[in-house]
Parts: structure tokens; C-alpha cells; sequence
């Protein structure tokens, strides 16, 4: 009778960091998870600003990437909110939008007390977002 091999451990690919995607399009949501996932970073998703907030503090993560115009809570709502915590001056923020930052936009990102990127949805490259997530934190 032959002893049973004990198994050997699978080898367990330490993530990146974790990022937060704040985005009510589920297409765009699937995209980015998938792409940030296959490059070892762990993933939260959120399809509204109330959503994400509760996740960014209770989580914390590395980096947030937020969509601007969503149901329930917007993200210019959120990352008023998110001012409160401390821990958000050390979270880098991409802002996505479909629309030019305006003055608006602009004055509100000035007041933005953390590190934060406007990028504009109709023109961005996944690949191009993972490669800038990689760039502004540090692996775990």
C-alpha cells in the first residue's frame, strides 16, 4: 500500500495592494477588476459613492479609483467625506470622468488634501490605469 504524498502548499502570489473602484458601470467595473486582479492586486468595487466610502474607510485602501457622476452618493460627495479620515492623505485618487474638468472640478481637486488624477473614461487605457496603480503605491 502506497502513503499518500502530503500535498504540496500552492505557492501564493502576495498582492500588489488593494484597490477601491468606485464606478456604477458594471461593463467598466468588470474590465478593471479582471485586469487589476490578473496583476495581483486584491479588489473592492462599489456602484455608488455611499457604497464606497463605507468600504474605503472600514478597508483602506491603497488606492481609490472613483467615477464622478453616480446614483445615490456622487464622488466629489465622497471624497468631501473622505477628507475626515486622516488615513485618506496617504491614498492616491484617480477621478474618472466622461466630461472635461471644468472649473468646478478643478477648484474642488485643489482643495482635495491627498494626491488625486483626473482621467477622462473615453480615453483611457486599462493596461495604462494599472500601470499608473502600480507607480503610486508601494507593494505590500
Amino acid at each position: 500500500m502506497q502513503k499518500k504524498q502530503p500535498k504540496t502548499p500552492k505557492k501564493v502570489k502576495k498582492t500588489i495592494g488593494t484597490i477601491l473602484i468606485v464606478e456604477d458601470e458594471s461593463s467598466l467595473v468588470m474590465a478593471l477588476s479582471e485586469k487589476f486582479k490578473h496583476e495581483r492586486f486584491k479588489v473592492l468595487t462599489a456602484s455608488n459613492g455611499k457604497m464606497g466610502l463605507k468600504l474605503a474607510l472600514k478597508n483602506k485602501p491603497d488606492l481609490i479609483l472613483l467615477d464622478i457622476l453616480m446614483p445615490i452618493m456622487d464622488g466629489m460627495t465622497m471624497l468631501k467625506k473622505l477628507r475626515k479620515d486622516p488615513w485618506v492623505n496617504n491614498v492616491f485618487v484617480f477621478i474618472l470622468t466622461n466630461r472635461e474638468p471644468g472649473i468646478d472640478l478643478t477648484d474642488e481637486s485643489e482643495r482635495i488634501p491627498y494626491r488625486s488624477a483626473y482621467l477622462m473614461k473615453s480615453s483611457f487605457d486599462i493596461s495604462e490605469i494599472v500601470k499608473m496603480a502600480k507607480g503610486k503605491i508601494k507593494p505590500h
